[in-house]
């Protein structure tokens, strides 16, 4: 993309006025105090990926994303280096770096971000090591505190401030709540530091319940049972999307405030264990929660379109807006700044498995990228372009692409 461009959204210009250059730890000595990495490009990394939509479906989007509060339910907003190899001593040094740029592309207001803290489990021998993720949150927050374009947001208020100011909120959220071990004061700690939204299991399970990667669930333990109860009492959202079915449900049984999904799919529409089943989708609508539809690649394919890209990301969009209505789906694409088929490759030759457990997947094409989804500064983009190329109202739209979980967000955090 052209930075300089006249065609560019104004909210896009403005950001970019913001963004000015900023490059993460700037206000330290590369090379001396950090190890500096060659990182892919924050925008165009897939040279003629981009997607083209009519001047009439521009000129809408743009009207649309001009007087609404856009959200990202799930991201990682963090660049990848070129060399996915190198991932692995990259996250030892503790210092992801934020694409500043890319955020500025993005138009979306608010991000959900999953943060580098997803995969501490690189940087320690114990997986998700409470002192990396305290690390990782703090380390984050230091730098963002030397740029502008980025403010932390822990309220509703501090988002729609930061939309008022042209910068970009971003909650910060951990995807397991792993890290706390038995200690259920550390997940005040973890409000204290900012996290506004947890997930209880990452796949595989741990003292609170079961992941999706195991082959056995028992539902939530006594300890996570206990530790439901302190996320209520905190104000912090509780996230099933890498638990077990079993664990969702019991979550959304017990839960007294909304329970949701951020990145996931419909099970229906691709039989894996990722997805999620019709009833596990449909309670966690029940508690006022919501989905967030994911497009990590191989994820949301679906039998219609079995090439992962845009359109198959969009039918489970449409598939759970039939299950359990336009009040309880959002956007939560669960993309990154880098090559993330690479990147997971990376991951299971670290940990000699598929993080997310036995897939058994259906016959599909692999792809190097979703097309249309690669990366955050364009997900949500087309999503909202594609809602309206594909006739939907504004009123639903809007629903989808943040007020749905701006709504979930006011109850939880407003208690």
């Amino acid at each position: 993309m052209n930075t300089d461009s006249s065609d560019l959204p104004d909210k896009t210009r403005r950001r970019l006025a913001l963004w000015d250059e900023y490059r993460s730890y700037q206000y330290l000595r590369a090379g001396q105090d950090f190890e500096e990495f060659d990182f892919v490009p924050a925008v165009g990394r897939v040279p003629g990926g981009a997607l083209r939509w009519s001047d009439a479906v521009e000129e809408r989007a743009r009207d649309f994303e001009a007087g609404h509060l856009v959200v990202s339910a799930h991201d990682h907003l963090s660049l990848r280096p070129a060399d996915p190899e190198l991932f692995p001593e990259y996250r030892r040094q503790g210092r992801e770096s934020t694409p500043y740029e890319g955020i500025a592309h993005s138009g979306v207001d608010l991000f959900f971000d999953g943060g580098p803290a997803a995969v501490s489990m690189i940087r320690s021998h114990t997986p998700w090591d409470w002192d990396d993720a305290v690390s990782d949150l703090a380390m984050r927050q230091s730098d963002w505190a030397h740029q502008g374009l980025v403010a932390p947001v822990r309220s509703l208020e501090d988002a729609r401030r930061a939309q008022e100011d042209g910068k970009v909120g971003v909650v910060l959220t951990l995807e397991a709540a792993t890290p706390i071990g038995n200690d259920i004061d550390r997940l005040d700690l973890l409000y204290g530091l900012g996290v506004r939204l947890l997930g209880l299991v990452y796949s595989e399970s741990n003292q609170l319940g079961s992941g999706l990667a195991d082959t056995g669930d028992a539902g939530l333990t006594t300890l996570g049972r206990r530790a439901l109860r302190r996320m209520n009492d905190l104000g912090i959202i509780v996230d099933v999307s890498h638990t077990g079915d079993a664990t969702a449900l019991d979550a959304a049984r017990l839960s007294q405030a909304p329970v949701v999904i951020t990145h996931a799919g419909s099970r229906a529409l691709w039989p894996t264990a990722r997805m999620k089943p019709d009833n596990v989708i449909k309670a966690c609508a029940d508690t006022g929660g919501f989905i967030g539809i994911e497009a990590a690649p191989h994820t949301t394919v679906t039998a219609k379109h079995p090439r992962h890209s845009l359109d198959s990301v969009m039918e489970h969009v449409e598939r759970c807006v039939e299950l359990v209505g336009i009040d309880h789906v959002a956007f939560g694409p669960d993309t990154n700044f880098g090559d993330h088929v690479a990147w997971h490759k990376v991951f299971a030759k670290l940990f000699g498995k598929d993080s997310d457990g036995p897939r058994n997947l259906p016959p599909h094409e692999t792809v190097g990228y979703v097309h249309g989804c690669e990366n955050p500064a364009e997900s949500v983009r087309n999503m909202i372009r594609w809602l309206f190329e594909h006739g939907w109202s504004d009123e639903d739209v809007a629903k989808i692409a943040g007020g749905n979980v701006q709504r979930v967000a006011t109850q939880v955090w407003t208690g």
